[in-house]
């Protein structure tokens, strides 16, 4: 599970750093595959790719045609990319994304048990409510 929020860096290249205890986790039990996406271009998500199939194969459960489920797959493929870790921990967040979500600079990342969620530093999104 992933758990907490840590202020980390998006460089000028576009690459996250994943904040140390993330990476202890995705090390233990993911390995360095992922898919980033976001639900609204607010945020990025962050899926290591074993999340993101269970995601996939609870999907194909539903009919191709439900509305639902086109909507939910025309946002997450806009948006989505493959990602993969490299050798310093950094994932590239697509550029679509970064520019949309202004995930540049500096940046927050939160746990979200199986996920993890990018936020730019100094807007509200990044500031979650709890009675929203």
């Amino acid at each position: 599970m992933f758990r907490g929020n840590h202020p980390t860096r998006v460089d000028e290249k576009g690459r996250l750093k994943l904040p140390a205890e993330f990476k202890r986790r995705v090390d233990e039990l993911y390995g360095p595959q992922f898919y980033i996406t976001s639900m609204d271009g607010k945020r990025a998500q962050i899926y290591p790719l074993k999340e993101w199939e269970k995601i996939e194969e609870k999907l194909a459960l539903i009919p191709a045609m439900n509305p639902l489920r086109k909507k939910y797959l025309d946002i997450t493929s806009y948006y989505g990319q493959m990602a993969e870790l490299d050798a310093q921990g950094r994932l590239l967040i697509p550029q679509l994304l970064r520019e949309t979500a202004k995930v540049t600079a500096e940046v927050v990342v939160f746990g979200l048990q199986t996920y993890l969620e990018v936020s730019n530093h100094t807007t509200k999104s990044s500031r979650r409510s709890l009675f929203r």
